[in-house]
């Protein structure tokens, strides 16, 4: 696990359009360009509160990402983060978005930050599952929030504080 460096943005972009394309766990609809995703990876840094994780495996290259957001625009949100984690395809249910997670914990673990917030589209045990590993509560859920592939789908939201 390490901090994402620029030659990482086209396998990231890759690696989230899967996402975008083909599931509904995010409600992008339209697949990015890695110029489109730059301002995205540009929010991001090895320090500070707003992070990006890859990890990255031999050969297979960057197989998955964890990041810590910003939540909300306003300052007195400023202590709150928004993470997400996604792995590749091919890669998913190995272990690595459990990994992910920890080295982002982990690597925030003396940032100013009070509470991290998920947002979990459902149907989704798997991320259910590991956001609960992960020490996250859910703690409501909207319902038909978000709409594609022609139907509205319910988030979940999760939190949790930094420090458990």
């Amino acid at each position: 696990m390490r901090s994402a460096v620029d030659t990482d943005l086209p396998s990231l972009t890759d690696l989230y359009n899967h996402y975008v394309l083909d599931t509904p766990v995010t409600f992008d609809t339209t697949p990015f360009t890695v110029d489109e995703r730059r301002a995205w990876f540009d929010d991001h840094a090895p320090t500070g509160r707003h992070r990006l994780i890859v990890a990255e495996v031999g050969p297979a290259g960057v197989v998955g990402y964890a990041s810590s957001s910003r939540f909300r625009p306003r300052a007195a949100y400023d202590t709150t983060v928004e993470a997400s984690v996604y792995c590749r395809a091919d890669w998913i249910r190995r272990g690595v978005g459990l990994a992910l997670y920890r080295a982002l914990f982990e690597a925030l673990a003396f940032e100013d930050i009070h509470r991290i917030v998920a947002g979990v589209t459902l149907p989704n045990a798997a991320s259910v599952a590991l956001h609960e590993r992960c020490g996250f509560r859910q703690i409501g859920v909207l319902s038909s929030v978000g709409r594609k592939f022609d139907r509205y789908w319910d988030v979940a939201w999760f939190e949790r504080p930094l420090r458990i």
